[in-house]
């Protein structure tokens, strides 16, 4: 095999979790404003983490006088709802057992809180992945290459025997940033058209095509 390890992106990649994210925004936003975002709306805004969700979900981001009291809105229902409407995508379960039998080491990297992060493995992967980290105080989020590298030293695994699974450009430049090859996914949140003018160079449209290029 090419790899030894393999490390994915959450959002949009193993999970589809826009339901539950567009269900939070709404719910912050339903405190402080009459505005209301779309699933489409929501799903351009996901990305960068929750905070830059929020900035962009809210009328006059971070200036608005009700940015803090939305953004703690949003963390607090999110945090007691993330499982309501989430599910691993058609294919990951099987991809995910035939990684395992091969031997491949596995960990996930977001920009989701890392508390979720961790909830969401145990919840829907059985903590199948040692390595699961999300956004932390003091660590840069993606698409600096931080958390990637500490989930390699975590798996004991070199860059070049490790590929980053992703959907969006934030994942492309966090593997580039970190040295590793990046295969760009079209079942998630962003479209190949966008991933191939974001600099993706693999593109796979369904989960079980993944082991084609192992």
């Amino acid at each position: 095999m090419k790899y030894d390890a393999i490390i994915f992106d959450l959002d949009g990649t193993l999970l589809d979790t826009l339901e539950d994210l567009a269900d939070a925004v709404n719910h912050a936003l339903s405190g402080c404003t009459t505005v209301r975002r779309s699933m489409d709306e929501v799903r351009s805004f996901v990305g960068n983490g929750v905070r830059t969700l929020m900035i962009r979900s809210l009328p006059g981001g971070e200036e608005s006088p009700y940015f803090e009291q939305a953004f703690a809105s949003f963390r607090e229902y999110y945090a007691a709802h993330c499982r309501d409407h989430t599910r691993a995508y058609p294919q990951i379960p099987e991809l995910l057992n035939e990684l395992s039998a091969r031997g491949l080491k596995l960990g996930i990297v977001s920009n989701k809180s890392d508390r979720e992060v961790k909830e969401l493995n145990r919840a829907f992967f059985g903590g199948l992945f040692p390595a699961a980290l999300g956004e932390r105080p003091g660590v840069r989020r993606k698409p600096e290459p931080d958390s990637l590298l500490e989930a390699m030293k975590e798996l004991c695994v070199d860059k070049s025997r490790t590929l980053y699974v992703g959907d969006s450009d934030v994942d492309i430049r966090t593997a580039a940033n970190a040295g590793v090859p990046c295969v760009s996914v079209t079942w998630g949140f962003r479209t190949e058209d966008f991933l191939r003018s974001s600099g993706a160079s693999t593109v796979i449209h369904s989960p079980l095509e993944l082991l084609d290029l192992i």
